[in-house]
């Protein structure tokens, strides 16, 4: 084992060789003798002890202290002060270069043996430790997500390269500054800043994971960039939080996979529907057709014109139910949460489902009695139970049974515990349940990956669920699993209760009595047959309608027209000019027109923000003649300046 180096620095060579004599009689070595600071500095580069025995007051121009300021700026070399000066000035002084020991002389053997102990064993933990966090820190850096560390008052104490290149800042510009400065976040689904994963961390002291939130990272450039990120406290012995860890990861390229991989399913789903329903469209198109040959015959009478009428609406009716359900699994579209009684959507879609299922599965639907309203997008819901519905007929190959089942729920805060971000309250549950093949565990554990395929390869979709567990998410609920091999599986869904509506009024219902109207409508469509149709039906309520087939017949008109043109209704993708272009023509020429948007199409157009801003007036087609006018008569009736988003 190597002995110890200990240089002696005294000015007193006496005193020095005594020292000097009693080190070696410890067992030391003494690899030089120093009698001033200059000297001192000089032979402590060049034989680099383990310890320097310092004096303070030496001869010469450097002090013993200004020798170790010297020495310590170069060398991590441990230094313990042997003095005869403890005046407060000179104590200051020596304390500022961050000695290892302190001894004031005279001293004995055995003392001065005790301090250079302490000092070589507590200079070792310190290199260990300092070791460990250059380890640490270069794992820290190395690693490819981003690293953020606070103190307790979330000022930033570290960050790593890859969190410097996400947020804009450097370790340098980031240190001391408050977390919340260098680290803005927002849901990109929402305008204006959140409040800092640190801020609640630091506040509850409790690890949060934002994976599943939709945040956007805000750059000090002003890039923005989606992000997931779990926050936790750090505490020290005593359980007290002495500052947090961040951990957050750019997902701009797995946002972009997931959604090309959610288009994907859908359209896959398409393609099993399509042939499903062919035959009950082709079905429906024959009812139509032979009654309208039977309306065109002469040989008919009065009464049976109306019942043959009456057959094409129901047809007509049923193909629009039947295309609306195709959509929600294909288009992106402008989606509003509303008030929703499961039950009542559950039965609206039952006779998909039931083309899904086949003939091997029996579909059991148990609806909840007096079952609550949810606040939930119909379409999203659609889709949630469609992807459910299918993943359980690919579970079941052979046949088997798949219950649908609703019923409330109330959980109080004991239960409500058990359940991550469940609240307690009152819920509304959806159970999907087949008696299928079941899953394992490890591939419950992965099941909301997006890209987790229990499927053979070539055959597309997966389970597809990361879809239906963000739906659930977004609409403030829960989504449980339970399932094994050969047991089947069951999804519990938990949607929280919102008021329901009131007695003489439904969900997305309009008791407002159908009113003739006198205003001049200005009517947009480049299909000469719709336009045809949307003016008769308005006529026939009374307005007076002006028709044009695109944006510049329309300018036209308004130039024109001397009356006042009280509702612009026109269709939003058009040749020429787009429907949002032509309203702000037209609202700029005519302040007081008010405008009502149509349009089946279902691509992007219908996603861009002027479309989705508060206030605008939109409707799907197709319509009827009363959805029309009421629709109309809204928008005619609403406030100036406030205007409802007709839908």
């Amino acid at each position: 084992m190597t002995r110890p180096q200990i240089m002696v620095v005294e000015d007193e060579s006496i005193v020095a060789e005594d020292m000097k004599a009693m080190l070696e009689g410890f067992g030391y070595t003494v690899p030089a003798v120093a009698f001033s600071g200059e000297e001192a500095v000089k032979k402590a580069f060049d034989t680099h002890p383990d310890l320097v025995l310092m004096d303070i007051v030496l001869k010469g121009q450097m002090s013993g202290v200004e020798a170790v300021e010297h020495i310590r700026s170069r060398c991590n070399i441990p230094v313990v002060y042997v003095t005869a000066y403890a005046d407060e000035k000179t104590v200051r002084r020596a304390k500022a270069t961050e000695p290892f020991g302190y001894i004031l002389k005279p001293f004995d053997a055995r003392e001065l043996q005790t301090a250079i102990e302490i000092a070589l064993y507590k200079h070792q933990m310190e290199k260990k430790l300092y070791e460990s966090e250059q380890r640490l820190s270069m794992t820290l850096r190395s690693i490819d997500d981003a690293i953020i560390t606070t103190d307790s008052r979330g000022r930033v104490t570290f960050m790593n390269p890859r969190a410097e290149a996400l947020t804009g800042w450097s370790q340098d510009e980031g240190l001391g500054r408050h977390a919340t400065e260098v680290l803005q976040v927002r849901r990109d689904t929402a305008e204006g800043l959140l409040e800092g994963p640190f801020v609640k961390v630091l506040r509850e002291g409790v690890a949060i994971n934002l994976a599943d939130h939709n945040l956007c990272l805000m750059a000090r450039d002003g890039t923005e960039r989606p992000i997931d990120n779990t926050a936790v406290p750090l505490r020290d012995d005593h359980g007290n939080i002495i500052g947090a860890v961040l951990v957050f990861r750019d997902i701009t390229e797995r946002r972009q996979s997931q959604e090309h991989l959610v288009q994907a399913e859908k359209m896959n789903a398409i393609g099993r529907l399509a042939g499903r329903m062919a035959h009950d469209f082709n079905n429906l198109l024959t009812v139509i057709s032979v009654y309208t040959d039977l309306l065109l015959s002469r040989r008919n009478r009065h009464n049976q014109l109306e019942r043959y009428a009456g057959e094409i609406k129901k047809a007509v009716d049923n193909a629009t139910t039947l295309t609306s359900q195709l959509l929600t699994l294909s288009r992106k579209q402008l989606l509003q949460p509303r008030m929703v009684n499961l039950n009542a959507a559950i039965a609206k879609l039952g006779p998909t489902l039931q083309q899904m299922t086949g003939q091997t599965i029996e579909l059991v639907i148990v609806p909840g009695p007096e079952l609550g309203y949810v606040n939930v997008d119909p379409i999203q819901l659609d889709q949630v139970l469609v992807t459910l519905v299918m993943n359980a007929c690919d579970a079941m190959p052979l046949g088997g049974t798949l219950t649908i089942e609703t019923a409330n729920i109330d959980w109080d805060e004991r239960r409500a515990h058990r359940y991550p971000s469940l609240q307690a309250g009152s819920y509304v549950l959806l159970a999907v349940r087949d008696t299928g093949s079941g899953m394992d565990a490890n591939t419950r554990a992965r099941l909301f990956e997006p890209f987790l395929s229990t499927k053979s390869r070539g055959r597309g979709r997966g389970l597809g669920l990361s879809t239906v567990y963000g739906v659930v998410s977004q609409s403030g609920g829960y989504i449980e699993v339970d399932s094994a091999l050969e047991r089947g599986t069951v999804f519990n869904i938990y949607l929280p209760q919102v008021e329901p509506p009131s007695a003489t009024q439904k969900p997305g219902a309009s008791t407002a009595k159908l009113q003739q109207g006198l205003e001049t409508v200005l009517i947009v469509e480049n299909e000469d047959e719709v336009r045809a149709a949307v003016g008769a039906s308005l006529e026939m309520h009374g307005y007076t309608v002006l028709e044009a087939c695109h944006g510049k017949e329309a300018m036209m008109i308004c130039r024109r027209h001397e009356g006042p043109i009280h509702l612009l209704l026109t269709d939003v993708v058009m040749p020429q000019m787009t429907g949002p272009e032509l309203a702000q023509r037209v609202c700029s020429l005519r302040p007081e027109t008010k405008v009502l948007y149509v349009s089946g199409d279902t691509s992007e157009a219908l996603h861009r923000r002027h479309l989705m801003e508060p206030g605008t007036a939109f409707l799907q087609k197709p319509f009827t003649p009363d959805t029309l006018a009421r629709r109309v008569r809204a928008v005619l009736d609403a406030p100036p300046h406030r205007r409802s988003l007709v839908r």
